[in-house]
C-alpha cells in the first residue's frame, strides 16, 4: 500500500513529500522474513519493510531515515545472510528482491565501442536469473561465479564473491564494469574505475556501508556448452594442496576454469563422509583403494573443470584434461568424472538445497563460518582445526580450496590475508533438529577456532565477517581501517546503512560527527 512515510516510520520528522511503498511488519517478529535471515541465529524486527520499484525509492527511503535521530537502512536480497548482517532493528529494510521483480528484472545488454558485452542487471537479481537470462537469450555468460546462485548480485557485491572460478578469473568484485549506487546521503550515482573511482570500489566488498547497489554492468564472454567435471581423493593434505596450488598457479592457456576441494570424514557416514564425494549419482567409492600408510581422520576431494566451447574440438579438451589430470597424485582408483552441460554445472548445488528442503535441515540454523587462510598457514590450521577440532566433520561441506590474491583489486574494501595464495575455508554445518544450546555450541566452537587463528599467528581474514566490538573491525581490516572509516564519513556520514554488521553506530542528523 501506498503510504506517506512520515504517517508511518518516521512520526516526527520534517514533512515528508516522498510516499514509498511500505509493508509494516506483523507484531510478532517471527512471522517476519526480513526479521530472520538463513543463518537462522539472531531475529531483528524492522519498523517496515520498503518495496523500492527504482533506485530512486530507495534514495527516497534513505532519505526520510536520515530526517529522524534514529532510523537505519539495510538492503535485503534473498535473506542469505547468517549472522543478521541485512537486518535492521527497529530501522528499515529494503526488499531488494521485490524491487528486482516488480521492474520483470529489466535485464538488458549493452555492447562496447571495442565490441565488448555487458549485462546491465537490477542489485537484486538472483545470479541464477542471470545465467539463465544471459545464457538462453545471447549465448553468453559472466566469467566469475558463486557456487550457489540463488544469491543477489548487490549482495555478493558487497562481499566479493568467490567460488572455484576465482583462481582464474577472480572474484565477482572483480568482474563489473559499472555500478548504480544510492549512498548513505540518498544520492544515487553511477560509478565504475573511471568515474567517482573511489565510491565504485568502496561499495565493493563493503559490507553494504557505503552504499547500495541498485544496478550493476556484468562484461559477458561466449557462454561454453558443457563441462568436463571431475573429482579425485586424496589421503594425504600435503599432496593435495601441493596439487591444488599447482593447479592455480599455472598459465591460462594450459589451466583448468574451476578448481575447488573440500575435506571429509574417513568413514561412510552419508553427510560427513566418502559417500559425498562421488559423481555422477550411484557411482561407488572403494575405500579398499585408500593407502594404509595415511591413517588420519579426515581425506580430500579435489574437484577440476574444464569448459567446452563450441570453437574447440572434443578431443583438445580430452587430451588437456588427460595431461593435467596425469601429473596429480591422487589415490589412483578414486577418481570421477562427468560431462555436463554449462548451466547444469553451474546449478549443481540447487540439488543439495532441494534435499535440505525435503528433509527440513534448510530451514534449521545454519552457524556457518568462512574463513581466508593463507598458504602459508594451511598446513598447521589443517592440523590443529580440521583434524584436531574438526575431526568428526561439521555435517556439512568443509571446503577447503586456494585462490590468488593477485586477481582481487586492491582498492576493493575486501580485507585479504597477506600472502599471494590463500584458501577459502568454509564450514557450511547444517543443524537439523538442533536446539538452542546445540546451535550455541556451535557457534562457540566458530569463535574458538578464530581465536586460534589468532593465537598461532595465522595470516587470515574472516569472509562475511561479523564482528562485535571496534577493536576487532580494527584487527580485521588492519592497515585499511584508517581508508573504511574515511569512505564511511564520505558516504554515509550518518551511519544509516547496514546496521546490522555492527561496525558503526547511528549517528543523530542534528550532530555529525565523523567517526575515527
Amino acid at each position: 500500500m501506498m503510504l506517506a512515510y512520515m504517517d508511518r516510520a518516521a512520526a516526527g520528522a520534517a514533512t515528508e513529500r516522498d510516499a514509498l511503498e511500505l509493508t509494516v511488519v506483523a507484531a510478532d517478529a517471527a512471522e517476519c522474513a526480513a526479521a530472520r535471515d538463513f543463518g537462522g541465529l539472531v531475529s531483528a524486527r524492522p519498523a517496515a519493510v520498503v518495496r523500492p520499484a527504482s533506485a530512486d525509492d530507495v534514495a527516497s527511503a534513505i532519505r526520510a531515515a536520515a530526517r529522524t535521530t534514529h532510523l537505519t537502512v539495510a538492503a535485503r536480497g534473498n535473506g542469505h545472510s547468517v549472522a543478521g548482517q541485512a537486518m535492521s532493528d527497529g530501522g528499515l529494510v529494503l526488499d531488494m528482491r521485490a524491487g528486482a521483480a516488480s521492474r520483470r528484472l529489466q535485464m538488458k545488454l549493452v555492447s562496447s565501442g571495442g565490441g565488448a558485452a555487458f549485462a546491465d542487471v537490477p542489485g537484486g537479481a538472483l545470479w541464477e536469473e542471470v545465467l539463465h537470462w544471459a545464457v538462453s537469450n545471447h549465448g553468453l555468460a559472466p566469467a566469475s561465479w558463486t557456487d550457489y546462485l540463488r544469491l543477489t548480485v548487490g549482495g555478493t557485491l558487497s562481499n566479493g564473491g568467490v567460488s572455484g572460478q576465482s583462481f582464474r578469473y577472480g572474484p565477482q568484485v572483480s568482474n563489473v564494469a559499472e555500478l548504480e549506487v544510492v549512498t548513505g546521503e540518498g544520492e544515487c550515482r553511477v560509478c565504475s574505475p573511471s568515474a567517482h573511482a573511489d565510491l565504485f570500489f568502496a561499495v565493493l566488498g563493503g559490507l553494504g556501508q557505503f552504499g547500495v547497489i541498485t544496478r550493476a554492468r556484468i562484461p559477458l564472454s561466449p557462454a561454453p556448452q558443457t563441462v568436463k567435471w571431475a573429482r579425485v581423493v586424496y589421503a594425504s593434505f600435503a599432496e593435495y594442496a601441493a596439487d591444488a596450488e599447482w593447479l592455480v598457479t599455472r598459465p591460462a592457456e594450459s589451466a583448468f576454469d574451476y578448481v575447488e576441494g573440500f575435506a571429509f570424514v574417513r568413514s561412510d557416514d552419508p553427510v560427513n563422509g566418502w559417500p559425498s564425494v562421488p559423481i555422477p549419482a550411484g557411482a561407488r567409492f572403494d575405500p579398499s583403494l585408500l593407502p594404509a600408510g595415511e591413517p588420519g581422520p579426515l581425506l580430500y576431494c579435489l574437484e577440476v573443470a574444464l569448459y567446452q566451447h563450441q570453437h574447440k574440438q572434443p578431443d583438445d579438451v580430452d587430451e588437456r584434461m588427460g595431461e593435467m589430470m596425469r601429473r596429480l597424485k591422487y589415490v589412483r582408483g578414486l577418481e570421477y568424472a562427468a560431462d555436463v552441460g554449462y548451466v547444469e554445472f553451474l546449478s549443481r548445488v540447487n540439488r543439495v538445497e532441494e534435499e535440505a528442503r525435503r528433509s527440513g535441515s534448510w530451514a534449521a540454523p545454519h552457524p556457518w563460518l568462512n574463513l581466508f587462510v593463507s598458504a602459508r598457514d594451511i598446513a598447521d590450521f589443517d592440523r590443529a582445526v580440521l583434524k584436531g577440532m574438526l575431526a568428526d566433520g561439521v555435517d556439512g561441506p568443509m571446503l577447503i580450496y586456494p585462490m590468488l590474491k593477485s586477481k582481487w583489486d586492491p582498492n576493493t574494501s575486501v580485507a585479504l590475508p597477506e600472502g599471494e595464495v590463500f584458501y577459502l575455508v568454509a564450514l557450511l554445518r547444517f543443524c537439523p533438529g538442533g536446539g538452542g544450546a546445540a546451535v550455541e555450541e556451535l557457534v562457540a566452537q566458530n569463535g574458538a577456532i578464530v581465536d586460534a587463528c589468532r593465537s598461532s599467528g595465522y595470516d587470515y581474514k574472516t569472509y562475511f565477517p561479523h564482528y562485535r566490538t571496534e577493536a576487532d573491525w580494527v584487527r580485521h581490516f588492519g592497515a585499511k581501517w584508517a581508508r573504511f572509516v574515511d569512505r564511511k564519513a564520505r558516504y554515509d556520514p550518518l551511519a544509516i546503512l547496514a546496521p546490522g554488521q555492527k561496525i558503526f553506530a547511528r549517528t543523530p542528523s542534528s550532530s555529525r560527527t565523523d567517526r575515527s
